[in-house]
């Protein structure tokens, strides 16, 4: 199915579905299916996020994914606080993209259309670029500090792991490209080299600790993962966030689209997506799954970590200093695509 299609399809489950709830304002589509081309076919392995914005400063959970018209979608919730001024958006690296191009999906009071022709405008501006490039160093901090409360293994790996993984959003950020979640190691490596920065990008496969990985070992670890994946999805009770994501529905995205950037020769860029699916999976065993579960899977995962360096608590803790002071350096680096971009004003 093309993109255009799709996103037709998402605009009609809205029309079909929540235009009636309370406090209802609108619905964009959101994410990468924004970056892409209307002609462009929409990979059987991606899905179509859609935000709907609601008057409720604590909206219900996010509803998750689902499959409508052979269409897989991924719906949340997002309060109208969060994006009230346009300035609120321009600032928000994650949000500001899905703005800068008619992604609108309804809207009733005609405030989301206001909103997105007023961040077009400015999307590309160097004070807006910037400030969202220190929004994603922000997080980047964010999570090297929750790696200093005491949590279960799992909890700590995936602070560590999206400090380091939100390094390629300052970097995509900067570079006005989409701050993609499972394929961010490919896109950042794409802009460096377009930007000349080629030599650059093996420091941040450095700061995961796969630089070095090969290909069968990586083959190895997704093989297992798959075999943790569906045990998961048939334990899981409790309501995570990312529970839609350990489901029959998210298993292509979570699975399959780990395969297909193996296949296409991304082994080590789908480390990432492995790692942070293989510690949800922990996650789920943890809170949902007997003791026995637990066990069974466990060394499957402490091996991951031991091909990545990490063996205790102690290595997540000394990865993390690793990640704050290289920090610096992805800070320069975006400043000089900023400055060399020629389309950021």
């Amino acid at each position: 199915m093309r993109v255009k299609q799709a996103k037709e399809v998402a605009r009609q489950w809205v029309l079909d579905e929540v235009q009636g709830i309370p406090g209802f304002v609108g619905a964009f589509s959101h994410g990468s299916v924004n970056w892409l081309a209307d002609d462009a076919f929409l990979s059987p392995t991606s899905d179509v996020d859609i935000l709907l914005v609601v008057a409720d400063p604590k909206p219900p959970d996010k509803i998750g994914k689902l499959i409508y018209r052979d269409v897989m979608l991924e719906v949340s919730y997002l309060p109208f606080d969060h994006m009230r001024t346009p300035e609120r958006i321009l600032g928000t690296y994650h949000l500001a993209g899905s703005f800068r191009m008619a992604s609108i999906l309804a809207d009733p009071t005609g405030c989301l259309t206001n909103l997105q022709m007023a961040v077009a405008r400015d999307y590309a501006r160097r004070q807006w670029v910037l400030a969202r490039c220190e929004h994603a160093r922000s997080r980047v901090l964010r999570n090297l500090d929750s790696l200093r409360e005491p949590a279960p293994l799992h909890d700590q790996v995936m602070a560590w792991l999206f400090a380091a993984g939100v390094t390629t959003h300052v970097l995509l950020v900067a570079g006005l490209q989409n701050p993609t979640v499972r394929r961010r190691y490919v896109a950042a490596r794409e802009l460096l080299v377009r930007y000349g920065y080629a030599d650059f990008y093996p420091s941040l496969l450095d700061l995961l600790g796969c630089a070095g990985m090969r290909r069968a070992q990586v083959e190895r670890h997704l093989a297992t993962l798959t075999d943790v994946f569906d045990a998961t999805r048939a334990v899981i009770k409790t309501s995570f966030p990312f529970a839609a994501d350990i489901s029959e529905h998210g298993r292509p995205v979570a699975i399959d689209g780990s395969w297909e950037l193996i296949r296409r020769g991304d082994f080590r860029e789908a480390i990432f997506w492995i790692v942070a699916t293989h510690s949800r999976c922990q996650k789920v065993l943890y809170h949902d799954a007997p003791a026995e579960l637990q066990q069974r899977f466990l060394p499957a995962y402490q091996r991951l970590l031991a091909d990545l360096g990490i063996a205790s608590p102690d290595d997540l803790q000394s990865r993390g200093s690793q990640v704050r002071a290289f920090l610096p350096r992805v800070w320069a680096v975006a400043e000089a695509i900023v400055s060399a971009n020629p389309e950021i004003s």
